[in-house]
């Protein structure tokens, strides 16, 4: 049987998907203030100073990896959501999971029971808030699940409570802002080999296990009844779907905080990149997703470079979850535009 011309496409261009998140990999190893790109070169050859190999082998690729590992989890939690839900809008952000999540981390933190360098308690926190936001919507939803619309209602509805609940968090423990404010904006700052063991494993786990759902997830997107003659049991597929991103988004969470957009625009991206067969649109969601943030990180620490210099500001630093924040916005509203004219 002959393969089809969309799929002998799909592996040059998740090649070139693969490509550039290693250029992106290599923008943000050299992006550091201390050590130069030479320095760094110099560094991963075996020689460079102490200071210098602490710098990049400590503290600039642990930085790296994670940001990378994060954004394919935010970025395939994305595509999953959107095809279980059947809804282009419904990203981690806006359907409880990343605000669960975000709420985990600072409710753990505010009562002591863990801390930023705490990387194993802040995981744990985090995912019992993301599957608790997500089990939210799902009550809320109730027989409502398989309409694309409702769902996004409630999973807005959602997003706003347990916003609310965490400024009430910090409210009651206003000494903990500065420790939290990372989840709430995004940063890959600070982020060490510890970060790291604790991030790959687990997004590697329930990776794999999307991967898996890939065929039926693709039923999902074309309707419960289609999916249903087909001899899909469209609930036990749905509920396996959300909770592979809860788990996603709820490591990224606890690993960089609440990076704004990238699991709602990434999917969309991957789906004009790589076609509609989750097969490959999966995987290359994961890899635009490393992109993304990677490229984020990147150019946070580019630009905080260059605002240090031109306002004698040392230690100013701007997070990546700004960024995607900002970029994100603009896009979002681009192509509710482009859907309007659309229409």
């Amino acid at each position: 049987m002959p393969v089809p011309r969309r799929q002998r496409a799909a592996g040059p261009r998740l090649a070139v998907l693969l490509l550039l998140v290693l250029a992106v990999a290599v923008a943000g190893t050299v992006a550091g203030r201390t050590v130069s790109g030479g320095g760094v070169w110099e560094v991963l050859r075996g020689g460079g100073d102490a200071t210098a190999r602490h710098v990049v082998l400590q503290l600039r690729l642990p930085r790296v990896l994670v940001a990378l590992v994060a954004g394919a989890s935010l970025g395939a939690a994305g595509i999953v959501l959107q095809s279980a839900l059947r809804n282009p809008l419904a990203g981690p952000e806006v359907t409880g999971v990343t605000p669960g999540a975000v709420l985990g981390a600072v409710a753990a933190t505010g009562l002591g029971l863990a801390g930023w360098r705490s990387p194993g308690a802040v995981v744990a926190a985090a995912c019992a808030g993301g599957f608790a936001g997500a089990g939210l919507l799902w009550l809320l939803a109730g027989r409502d699940r398989g309409d694309p619309a409702r769902t996004a209602v409630h999973g807005v509805l959602v997003s706003a409570v347990l916003a609310g609940l965490t400024a009430m968090v910090l409210l009651v423990a206003p000494g903990e802002l500065g420790g939290v404010v990372q989840w709430l904006v995004g940063s890959t700052e600070g982020r060490l080999w510890t970060h790291w063991h604790l991030l790959w494993p687990w997004a590697l786990v329930w990776g794999a296990a999307s991967c898996l759902l890939a065929g039926p997830l693709t039923l999902l997107r074309c309707g419960d009844e289609q999916a249903a003659a087909a001899g899909l049991r469209t609930g036990r597929a749905r509920l396996a779907a959300l909770v592979c991103a809860v788990a996603l988004t709820a490591g990224a969470v606890s690993a960089v905080g609440a990076l704004g957009f990238v699991g709602l625009l990434v999917p969309h991206l991957a789906f004009a990149v790589c076609g509609a067969d989750l097969r490959t649109a999966l995987p290359g969601a994961a890899l635009l997703g490393a992109a993304v943030v990677g490229g984020a990180d990147a150019a946070a620490q580019w630009g905080s470079r260059a605002l240090a210099r031109v306002l004698d500001a040392d230690r100013l630093s701007v997070p990546a979850g700004a960024l995607t924040t900002c970029v994100g916005a603009v896009l979002l509203l681009l192509v509710a535009r482009r859907r309007k004219e659309e229409v």
